[in-house]
């Protein structure tokens, strides 16, 4: 398969403002891409976007709630109006709090469903159909190895993984047709403000830039899934595989 080069590409990634999103930006335009940038916080996109050297690709801020759709499609025609047609879509505006099932709180486990599931669905929804029309187009959305199997106190955001990682799975075999390509990334532990608050030992952290390059060298390559760090995503998919009960014992005795 071709590769995919992101220089002179027009770019459009979400959540863009912190994280792996902001280390997105910098190895994005390092490799000469047009970047589109996405966050709620439009002074701390200006303020990323200032950092970038001018010898850099390009990096144009496009404030924006990925939790309202309508804000979504008017950001992909400013886009696609100021900057060219959208070549690839990062969305990766998510984010993560702990879940106590003894407390049970529907509207926590749906809220975080809305950021981190419905998030990436509102923004393919605004830049599917330019793609499809032209018959070409990227889509690359960030879910988690979280989204494997089930873990403690991952529930909520666990369940948002599973349901993007699901969803992207079954809509490949529509568009790949239609010479739409998807890549579904699933990190591990990555050092970020999210990963700040863990109070826990995280196997095989990786900090963001890595990560960024990480995901960047998948998208070249057209990867179907971009899961890392390894090994750790390995024990993952093994876990996949295990039967229920011995998989809980595993977690029981890590727990």
């Amino acid at each position: 398969m071709k590769r995919f080069n992101v220089a002179g590409k027009c770019v459009w990634l979400t959540g863009a403002s912190s994280g792996i999103g902001e280390a997105l930006v910098f190895e994005l335009a390092a490799r000469g891409a047009r970047v589109a940038i996405t966050a709620r916080r439009g002074d701390v996109l200006e303020s990323i976007k200032a950092k970038i050297p001018s010898a850099h690709g390009e990096v144009r801020c496009f404030p924006g709630d990925v939790c309202e759709l309508t804000q979504m499609k008017e950001i992909v025609a400013r886009v696609e109006r100021e900057m060219g047609p959208i070549d690839l879509a990062i969305p990766n505006a998510g984010t993560h709090v702990f879940t106590v099932p003894e407390a049970f709180n529907s509207d926590e486990y749906l809220s975080l469903m809305q950021l981190n599931f419905g998030g990436m669905l509102r923004c393919i929804e605004a830049v599917l159909p330019g793609m499809l029309g032209r018959g070409r187009g990227y889509l690359a959305p960030v879910a988690s190895l979280a989204g494997y199997r089930g873990l403690p106190r991952a529930a909520a955001y666990g369940a948002s993984k599973a349901a993007m990682i699901h969803f992207l799975e079954s809509i490949r075999f529509h568009l790949k047709t239609k010479g739409i390509t998807i890549s579904i990334v699933n990190p591990g532990f990555v050092k970020t403000p999210l990963t700040d608050k863990n109070d826990f030992r995280m196997p095989f952290l990786v900090d963001a830039q890595q990560a960024a390059k990480i995901i960047c060298d998948g998208i070249a390559r057209r990867k179907r899934e971009i899961a890392f760090p390894f090994p750790f995503n390995w024990v993952l998919k093994i876990a996949r595989m295990l039967p229920d009960p011995v998989y809980e014992k595993i977690v029981d005795r890590c727990w």
